[in-house]
């Protein structure tokens, strides 16, 4: 069955990195653009990134400069790299699978963000 797995949350000081990834199994991972989101506490889901199954890439305004968005297909795999983390960066990160068709959700992975 079709599974996308977080893994890389954590807790982390203002201005510090962590890196998320996603495993996927299940479907043809090339084949499907991959995407971040988050929510935070009392807030809606919102985008973070996304990258094609062609490999361009798109952020969120809020995480541009930031965050960097890779995928893998050996590994079948999407990375976030995110640097210079804010508290506002606090969420529950999700990774999702589309082929425009389908979509496919994670779990999700806690990013906290404090001092």
């Amino acid at each position: 069955q079709v599974q996308l797995v977080e893994s890389g949350g954590g807790l982390v000081s203002p201005g510090g990195s962590l890196r998320l990834s996603c495993a996927a199994s299940g479907f043809t991972f090339s084949n499907y653009a991959m995407r971040w989101y988050r929510q935070a506490p009392g807030k809606e889901r919102e985008f973070v990134a996304r990258v094609t199954a062609g490999g361009s890439t798109t952020y969120a305004d809020s995480v541009k400069g930031r965050f960097t968005i890779t995928r893998d297909n050996a590994r079948k795999a999407v990375d976030l790299q995110m640097n210079s983390l804010k508290p506002d960066d606090t969420a529950l990160y999700y990774c999702s699978a589309t082929n425009g068709l389908l979509v496919y959700w994670g779990q999700g992975t806690h990013v906290t963000v404090s001092s």
